[in-house]
């Protein structure tokens, strides 16, 4: 498997760097993981949009999901589409209101909300029913704690696993969906200051802390917001798990 980075900013776009957006590539199949502000414009230096296999969005806060209705234009409104997008629509794993909360961003107002639904060009799939297989991937979506509907998505393929948190606040699910996985891909927004609003974001410590109780092989950390001190988020992390990295925008790394 190779993941590839296509923001990493977290909660909003920061300087040169795009929100939240993720690709997994195996045997030529490519998933992406949410698909945040900015990350339509950097997919397409990575792939053509049309070669997405599926997408999967962890939850549905604009930093994860804004560039969706770019997508949306692309599949509806190319002149020249390599495939008819209506007979070969492109399956999305989201949360269970995903088809309405994505058509309601997408439509400008009420009339043309009345006659939009998004299912001419996506194939719409509720996470959290169990392990589905998505292209050559098992995907499993787990719930974990955020202020909506979130999930962590534990992806394996040929004997090789990346989990990713989404966003999330520290939760007993974060170590069922991290546990002995070769790459954990954790958000990380701040610093473990005193005063952090329970329930929302990791710090740099607990994000360490995850992947040295978990057994994770290897700890890449992302989802840091502008606003936070970058250097001091990673400092916390190796000081629980010395083999942690930060990840840039457009960088790919190997899951072995």
């Amino acid at each position: 498997m190779r993941l590839t980075i296509l923001g990493c900013s977290g909660s909003v776009p920061g300087p040169g760097k795009a929100a939240s957006g993720y690709l997994v590539e195996a045997e030529g199949f490519l998933l992406g993981l949410d698909l945040g502000n900015g990350t339509f414009a950097e997919l397409q230096t990575h792939h053509d949009p049309f070669e997405l296999g599926a997408l999967a969005l962890s939850h549905l806060h604009p930093d994860h999901c804004a560039d969706f209705g770019a997508l949306t234009v692309l599949r509806r409104y190319h002149p020249d589409p390599p495939y008819d997008v209506t007979e070969r629509r492109l399956p999305v794993h989201a949360p269970e209101n995903a088809p309405d909360r994505l058509a309601k961003a997408y439509a400008p107002n009420d009339t043309e909300l009345a006659e939009t639904d998004l299912s001419d060009v996506y194939e719409f799939h509720a996470l959290g029913a169990g392990p589905v297989e998505v292209g050559p991937f098992e995907l499993r979506a787990i719930p974990v704690d955020h202020p909506t509907e979130a999930f962590g998505l534990r992806i394996s393929h040929g004997g090789r696993t990346l989990a990713y948190t989404g966003d999330t606040g520290p939760c007993a699910a974060l170590d069922e969906l991290a546990e002995g996985v070769d790459v954990l891909l954790t958000e990380a927004t701040w610093t473990d200051a005193p005063g952090r609003p329970p329930g929302v974001h990791l710090s740099g410590r607990q994000a360490g802390e995850l992947a040295r109780r978990t057994g994770a092989g290897r700890l890449l950390l992302t989802h840091v917001a502008p606003w936070s001190d970058a250097a001091a988020i990673l400092a916390e992390a190796k000081g629980e798990f010395p083999a942690a990295e930060l990840v840039e925008q457009s960088a790919t790394y190997e899951v072995l």
